[in-house]
């Protein structure tokens, strides 16, 4: 039994075989685009959580001065 591959879109089945060249060109282009999206979505994640370890550490020098009314 042969392994079909098959992708949904819009709610209905394709066999990627079946796809035209250009299909699959456009295809891999959103696979492509959707990597880049997670590894933004990482980079994003760490960059808030070093905005976040530099906002305790200035919250904490801040302490140590007296505030200007």
């Amino acid at each position: 039994m042969a392994n079909v591959q098959t992708i949904d879109i819009d709610g209905k089945s394709y066999d990627v075989d079946s796809l035209s060249d250009e299909a699959r060109s456009q295809l891999g282009n959103i696979q492509a685009v959707d990597l880049e999206l997670k590894r933004l979505d990482q980079q994003k994640a760490i960059a808030q959580t070093a905005r976040n370890a530099y906002a305790r550490a200035l919250q904490e020098e801040l302490a140590k001065v007296e505030p200007q009314q």
